[in-house]
């Protein structure tokens, strides 16, 4: 599903070089539900910029279910990036004042899929999260835990290839974190590939494997 290799990431900043990736190379099967951890500074949120098409590194190759995507244009990997990636933030980015639904049907109305059709595919994502009860509610109608659960919904509905979760539990208390990661949990034996960053032992503890990085390097497989 994802593979890396000797991915480098240098930002000049004036006179400074600073070596943020230091050569990672990994792979991620199809299926997986894997966990990336490392201290602040460490290099894990490139990473997952970089896996997520939201950034481009210095050297390295990156391939995507056997494509590779590090040299394709921007126009191109931003097609890639909206209809093979899905993203969920630890702040949920939701747009206030559009109620659960049309935040789930945005992904596809912009590919230019009909609105019927968003519309259903927009009701079966959010209800195989738990929420087609709460289709109709604005972010300031659902708690944290169900805004999340609209973010997620938002992100599966085009079938991505991957899910990518930034700290999806950072804003949550423990018990409704908890209760998100046993959803991602069943995405993922549903079929859904996962990479998760999380700074969290207790929530890594939820991913099949672990990924490491120290110092722009994998610490441990």
């Amino acid at each position: 599903m994802i593979e890396l290799h000797n991915i480098t990431k240098t930002y000049v900043l004036g006179a400074e070089t600073l070596e943020v990736l230091r050569g990672i190379s990994l792979t991620i099967k199809k299926g997986e539900f894997v966990a990336v951890m490392g201290p602040s500074g460490s290099g894990k949120s490139t990473l997952m910029n970089i896996i997520g098409l939201l950034d481009t590194p210095t050297n390295g190759s990156y391939s995507l279910e056997g494509h590779r995507v590090s040299s394709l244009t921007d126009n191109e990997q931003a097609d890639v990036r909206s209809r093979r990636i899905g993203f969920v933030f630890q702040m949920f980015n939701l747009l206030p004042r559009m109620d659960a639904l049309r935040q789930v049907m945005q992904p596809l109305l912009y590919q230019g899929l009909h609105r019927d059709e968003a519309h259903e595919r927009a009701l079966r994502a959010l209800d195989t999260v738990g929420l087609s009860d709460r289709s109709h509610h604005k972010p300031n109608e659902l708690s944290g835990g169900q805004k999340q659960r609209v973010a997620i919904a938002r992100a599966l509905v085009t079938n991505p290839a991957i899910l990518l979760a930034d700290e999806p539990t950072g804003a949550l208390d423990s018990h409704t974190g908890a209760e998100l990661m046993t959803l991602l949990q069943k995405l993922n034996k549903q079929g859904v590939t996962i990479v998760m960053v999380t700074h969290e032992h207790d929530i890594a503890e939820y991913a099949e494997r672990t990924i490491h990085i120290l110092d722009g390097l994998v610490h441990t497989l």
